[in-house]
């Protein structure tokens, strides 16, 4: 199954990179695949240090935030246990990962990562419909240029009233964001 959450990494010259991404994992959380384009900072780093730390998360405005690159501000870390990384202090649970093997084969890479260690920070707030629409919007917000414009924006209709009848402020928030991002890119 796909587990959306963050990815940080860490490129040589100790440079962090925050990015969300849905790795392919096993339900015991001891493997996954992760799918970065690799024209991507994250495949750069991963490729580079064969380590990072995937964290899940609901906090939708920082996904929505390191979807379009729009983190002004870097959020509180602390340093991972088992390999040289961050962790996010936020994030409801992380996992730290080595990075076995690499598949450039395609635009899209296949990394299979082993879990080193992990740990949990604070209960999963729960299922609330307007934090999913936020997450698919974040990644349409990723795909502008490989999904058709009509069919983009009819997709992202049906999640504003989603998120107009369900969110709370920072939902909403990260919606907006999301959707003058989107508009931008179309303008």
């Amino acid at each position: 199954m796909i587990l959306e959450g963050i990815v940080t990494s860490r490129n040589q010259q100790g440079e962090l990179n925050i990015a969300p991404m849905g790795p392919l994992v096993n339900i015991e959380m001891t493997h996954f695949v992760l799918r970065p384009f690799q024209t991507s900072r994250t495949f750069s780093n991963l490729k580079e240090t064969r380590c990072g730390v995937l964290h899940v998360v609901d906090n939708v405005l920082l996904l929505a935030k390191a979807a379009i690159g729009q983190l002004d501000e870097l959020p509180e870390t602390f340093p991972a246990v088992q390999i040289k990384g961050d962790v996010i202090s936020s994030a409801c649970r992380w996992y730290e990962f080595q990075i076995d093997t690499i598949d450039e084969t395609d635009e899209r890479s296949v990394m299979q990562a082993s879990v080193v260690h992990g740990g949990r920070i604070r209960d999963y707030f729960g299922l609330n419909r307007a934090k999913h629409a936020v997450l698919e919007a974040a990644i349409l917000a990723t795909r502008i240029h490989l999904i058709e414009e009509n069919e983009l924006q009819a997709q992202y209709r049906a999640l504003a009233e989603i998120v107009k009848k369900t969110a709370g402020p920072e939902e909403q928030t990260a919606f907006n964001l999301l959707e003058e991002y989107i508009s931008k890119a179309y303008a």
